[in-house]
């Protein structure tokens, strides 16, 4: 079985009416928004995920989260602490069509600056859009079970740790 390793960030910001987490729109397929796309635009449930990427050959998981956080939210941020990580199986939808072991490391990151969805282009074909929206939602909103978890996890550090 192919072995991925990634890592992800939960960036948070405290707002008037309370914390809020960075999320994506991953693009899944695509759409009639992308420039040379010929594939037609279709209405899709919104789809939520954190930010997140492959490690590359030197990297650490850690400068791994800070580089996707930037990339695909535009967004600069500070690494609190790492929250876990999340593990799972999928089938590549390309290629061979190959069973995958994935790794995904996740880090509480504190939002220091930058502008939510002012991304480079070429990222759009990642990334639909970036937003903010409410932490206390987020376990909620997201896709994914295991990024739920590191949101928890991250509402519970915030928690014990007011000072942020």
């Amino acid at each position: 079985m192919v072995r991925e390793i990634s890592a992800g960030g939960v960036v948070v910001r405290r707002a008037p009416e309370g914390w809020q987490l960075a999320v994506i729109e991953p693009r899944k397929e695509p759409a009639a928004d992308i420039p040379g796309s010929t594939k037609k635009k279709t209405s899709q449930k919104m789809l939520l995920a954190l930010p997140k990427g492959l490690v590359d050959a030197g990297e650490k998981p850690e400068q791994t989260a800070v580089r996707e956080v930037v990339e695909e939210t535009g967004l600069t941020a500070i690494p609190v602490t790492k929250l876990g990580d999340t593990k799972y199986t999928y089938v590549r939808t390309w290629g061979g069509k190959e069973r995958v072991f994935k790794i995904v490391s996740f880090y509480l990151f504190r939002y220091e600056s930058g502008q939510i969805d002012e991304i480079d282009p070429e990222m759009r074909i990642e990334v639909k859009q970036a937003l903010w929206i409410p932490l206390g939602e987020a376990a909620k909103k997201l896709a994914y079970r295991g990024e739920k978890d590191m949101v928890r996890r991250a509402q519970a550090y915030l928690a014990a740790h007011p000072e942020l």
